[in-house]
C-alpha cells in the first residue's frame, strides 16, 4: 500500500482531572519547543470534573525528538495528574479484520484503504467461514479461515490469538463477525477492538433483525459501531446513525439501508480511532475533529 506525501505530525490526548491552567501549560510547552500548533480541542465533563484535550502540530522545527517527548512531558503530565499518550500521524497502525459471511463492510474498509483513505497496513484477513476468501485474494491480503463450532471454539480462537501476535495487531475490527469473543480475548485488546451493528439492540435479539423489525413497521434504521467489552454490545459507543424508514420500503429495503448504514458507520470509527481522535472516558468516548 502507497501513501500520498504528508506532513508529519503529533497528536497529544489527555485526560486528567479539570483545573485552571490546563490549556495554556500544554500550549506553552509545545511552543517553547519551537512547534506549530494545527489543531487543538478540548472539552469538560461537568459530572466527571474530567478535561479531555486533543493536540495536533507540525513536527517541522520541534527540537524534542520524539523518543524523547515523555522525559520532557512527564513533569507536566505529573503536575495535573494526566492520562496521556501521543502519536506520529506517519505511524500506520496494523489492523486486523475479521469477518464471517456477510462482506459488505469488509469490502468498504479495502477500498478504503486501497484509495489511501484508511491510512494503516492490513496484513491479514480472519474468517470463520470462507466466503470472502475471493474478495482478500482480489486486494492481495492473506486470509485465514478457522471455522468456530460449539466443540472447537477455544481451540480455533487461541489459533486466532496466535495469527494476531504473530502479526503484530495493533487494532481488531469485526466487520460483521458473528461470534461472541471471550474475555481472554478481550482482555488482551482492551479497548483496541472494534464492533459494528444494527441499532435495534435491545428490541429485536437474535437472527434476522431486519425482518423482525420490518414485521413491526418501525420507521428509523440504525448502525451503532463501539468498542467490544466484556458487556455484549454495551462497549463506548464510537458512532452511531439513522435513516428513516417509509411504509413503502420492503424487508429488502430495510435490509439495503441498514448494510449501507452499517459500512458508513464502521469505517468512521476505523479512521477516528487510526487517527487518534478518539479518547475514552468512563463508558464514553469523546470523537475530536
Amino acid at each position: 500500500m502507497t501513501y500520498t506525501k504528508e506532513k508529519p505530525t503529533a497528536v497529544l490526548l489527555i485526560t486528567c482531572p479539570d483545573r485552571q491552567g490546563l490549556v495554556a501549560t500544554v500550549a506553552d510547552f509545545v511552543y517553547a519547543h519551537h512547534a506549530n500548533i494545527l489543531h487543538a480541542d478540548e472539552h469538560t465533563d461537568p459530572d466527571s470534573n474530567l478535561f479531555l484535550m486533543r493536540l495536533e502540530w507540525d513536527l517541522d522545527g520541534f527540537d524534542i525528538a520524539f523518543a524523547q517527548f515523555a522525559q520532557h512531558f512527564a513533569p507536566i503530565a505529573d503536575r495535573f495528574g494526566m492520562c496521556w499518550r501521543v502519536a506520529q500521524s506517519t505511524h500506520r497502525p496494523r489492523v486486523a479484520i475479521l469477518v464471517s459471511r456477510l462482506d459488505h463492510c469488509l469490502a468498504d474498509l479495502l477500498y478504503r484503504h486501497r484509495i489511501g483513505e484508511l491510512r494503516c497496513h492490513i496484513p491479514l484477513i480472519i474468517s470463520n467461514h470462507p466466503d470472502a476468501s475471493r474478495l482478500a485474494e482480489f486486494y492481495n491480503i492473506p486470509f485465514y479461515c478457522t471455522p468456530i463450532a460449539p466443540e472447537n471454539k477455544r481451540e480455533a480462537e487461541a489459533q486466532q490469538l496466535k495469527l494476531l501476535a504473530e502479526h503484530d495487531i495493533q487494532l481488531v475490527v469485526l466487520a460483521r463477525y458473528m461470534q461472541i469473543l471471550s474475555q481472554d480475548f478481550i482482555g488482551r485488546y482492551p479497548n483496541q477492538i472494534i464492533n459494528i451493528h444494527h441499532s435495534f439492540l435491545p428490541a429485536f435479539i437474535g437472527a434476522k433483525p431486519y425482518h423482525q423489525s420490518y414485521n413491526r413497521g418501525v420507521k428509523l434504521v440504525g448502525a451503532t459501531s463501539h468498542y467490544v467489552t466484556e458487556m455484549l454490545d454495551e462497549g463506548p459507543i464510537i458512532e452511531q446513525d439513522i435513516i428513516r424508514i417509509s411504509h413503502r420500503d420492503t424487508r429488502e429495503d430495510l435490509i439495503q439501508k441498514g448494510r449501507d448504514l452499517e459500512r458508513m458507520v464502521l469505517s468512521r470509527a476505523v479512521r477516528w480511532h487510526i487517527e487518534n481522535r478518539i479518547l475514552l472516558y468512563g463508558s464514553k468516548t469523546a470523537i475530536f475533529s
